[in-house]
């Protein structure tokens, strides 16, 4: 699986996608299991498959972030909140400019709050910009999955990151993973002191009980779900 997109301008220009899609990844510290890119990996496997499933514009991933939670761990890069919406807004632009109006954000990191924000403010004047996937959608996929952790428990490098690495990646998984279990429990005061505070080693969750199985079945579940959101858009029949 590329990391970017190998399409030239005339193979987009024949495709003729109203939509373009973001993978919106990070640069952070995943234990020591995960590459530092592991959000960066999943949000261009989710993006790619919807774009392959949709028709859609894939365009390559932003790879830093919103991580200051990691700030701590060695290899860890933040961007600012407002530089990340900078880019957005400028990508949204020139995407405008050359005839493809609605973008779509594939978020890969839960860190990334903003993107939130940017994407309602995109929409004051109709739909023309969508964030996925949401919390019902991550729900559904783990539901439908068969993960046997929520997403509280299962925050960071655990079942389902690692169960999706192992699937589009596996030579990227390091040994140890199966014996990597930590964190959990309530996490008061995370946007003050960040992750160290509430693990031992970078993760928060149950990479033990991870699979490749369940890594493809997240990532068909999260594909089919994409739907509704094109709805929202006002682009039924993708």
């Amino acid at each position: 699986m590329p990391m970017i997109t190998t399409a030239t301008s005339a193979d987009a220009g024949r495709a003729g996608a109203r939509v373009a899609v973001l993978p919106v990844g990070s640069f952070e510290q995943h234990g020591a299991h995960l590459p530092l890119t592991t959000d960066t990996l999943i949000a261009q496997a989710i993006a790619e498959a919807v774009a392959d499933a949709y028709g859609l514009f894939l365009l390559p991933p932003i790879t830093f972030s919103c991580s200051h939670e990691h700030a701590s761990s060695p290899g860890t890069v933040s961007i600012s909140s407002i530089t990340l919406t900078s880019v957005i807004r400028d990508v949204a632009t020139s995407l405008r400019r050359s005839g493809i109006p609605v973008l779509v954000l594939v978020n890969g990191h839960g860190g990334n709050y903003v993107l939130s924000n940017i994407v309602q403010e995109a929409n004051v004047d109709g739909p023309a910009m969508a964030l996925f996937p949401g919390r019902a959608d991550w729900a559904a996929a783990r539901a439908a999955a068969a993960l046997e952790t929520d997403a509280h428990d299962d925050m960071h490098a655990g079942e389902l990151e690692t169960s999706v690495l192992l699937h589009v990646h596996p030579d990227l998984v390091q040994p140890g993973w199966e014996t990597a279990d930590d964190g959990g429990g309530p996490r008061p005061h995370l946007l003050v002191h960040g992750m160290k505070a509430y693990t031992r080693n970078g993760v928060i969750g149950r990479p033990s009980l991870a699979t490749a199985e369940k890594g493809k079945r997240l990532l068909d579940s999260l594909a089919s779900l994409m739907s509704d959101h094109l709805d929202a858009l006002g682009l039924p029949g993708r």
